[in-house]
């Protein structure tokens, strides 16, 4: 199959590293203003990976453009963080063909709604099916151009939801060879909810935040970086979260409980269990804060969270405690941003049985 990976992060290259080694003809796309990734990968033509995953693969094609890398793609991967995902889909707005696939990876929120607005595409459009993941395969780092170091890839618990979502399980299908784990979600709001990454790295961040500025970054963020207070405050948050999702009769598990399905964690707390996790072993914290464990998992996580809250009636005091203190540390007011909510994405006005049916 032809695919395309749009984005050349750590996670894009270690997406086409492993459809490569699956066999698939992989076209990898990012910007021009990310050249190094793309400059070495295309000049070696391939990309090296080692850890969970390892080997070389061969890519069909590193490029700055975006026509070349989804020219013919039977499927297409959106894979970033979240303010990435309007810029890609800006880039191929009319130039999508009908019965392509989108999967936007991980969803950081209304991935698949902020995807389809971006590129022009009215949400129950299914000529082009768009779907969303609610976290990242791996667990992985860029060690250098065309290199990535795969700390885990996920055993289980990573969900995937079309939108519309009566095309889940066709997505599912036709990603089963390289990620056979991948489990269907209800709807796009049960992949944006269960994504934890907005209820842990806004917590260890501020808890760890004199840390980080003095040594920038110089210690291990979940083994050195996570108390037993730090762990209550991920819980409090976590609460907050399965909450909004119990109000539009969605399931959403405990970060540990998901956690210990994906192979990251070993033991059903939030203390601990992150502390010890194999799979956030050897992970460093950010070098700085000015970084996106705050400026996506708060201005477009957090932020998205305390919106629905709000609409489905769930309060969520930490949650928006957490977006005022990160607002106050970084000199700037994450939630009159609006970089991601609701209503920015066309669903502010829809009742919980409305948000039920995406």
């Amino acid at each position: 199959m032809q695919i395309a990976v749009l984005g050349a992060g750590a996670g894009g290259t270690a997406m086409a590293f492993d459809c490569a080694d699956h066999g698939h003809d992989v076209r990898l796309f990012d910007f021009s203003e990310f050249p190094d990734n793309i400059a070495a990968i295309a000049a070696d033509g391939g990309i090296h990976a080692d850890g969970d995953i390892g080997g070389y693969a061969k890519i069909a094609l590193a490029t700055h453009d975006v026509d070349e890398a989804i020219d013919g793609a039977e499927l297409i991967y959106v894979v970033g963080p979240a303010y990435s995902t309007a810029p890609f889909g800006e880039a191929v707005a009319g130039k999508l063909a009908a019965g392509q696939t989108v999967v936007v990876s991980p969803s950081s929120c209304g991935g698949a709604l902020a995807f389809k607005k971006a590129a022009g595409l009215a949400v129950d459009d299914d000529s082009i099916r768009v779907a969303e993941t609610s976290t990242l395969h791996y667990a992985v780092r860029l060690t250098e151009p065309g290199r990535v170091r795969v700390f885990l890839k996920l055993k289980a618990g990573n969900l995937l939801a079309a939108l519309p979502g009566r095309h889940t399980e066709d997505v599912l299908k036709l990603i089963e060879d390289v990620y056979p784990s991948m489990e269907a979600a209800g709807s796009v709001l049960q992949t944006s909810l269960q994504n934890a990454n907005p209820i842990i790295h806004p917590a260890v961040t501020l808890a760890n935040a004199a840390r980080i500025e003095g040594t920038g970054g110089n210690f291990l963020f979940y083994e050195e970086g996570v108390s037993d207070a730090t762990g209550r405050l991920i819980e409090a948050l976590d609460k907050e979260r399965i909450a909004i999702g119990a109000a539009l009769g969605l399931e959403i598990l405990p970060d540990p409980v998901m956690g210990m399905r994906q192979g990251y964690m070993l033991a059903d707390n939030y203390g601990e269990a992150y502390r010890n996790a194999p799979g956030f072993k050897g992970i460093g914290a950010q070098p700085k804060l000015d970084h996106r464990y705050l400026n996506e998992d708060v201005g477009y996580g957090l932020v998205f969270m305390s919106g629905l809250g709000q609409q489905v009636g769930v309060e969520t005091p930490n949650i928006d405690a957490m977006i005022r203190l990160t607002s106050v540390l970084m000199g700037r007011d994450y939630a009159s941003e609006l970089k991601r909510t609701p209503q920015s994405l066309g669903i502010g006005g829809l009742t919980s049985e409305e948000l039920s049916t995406l």
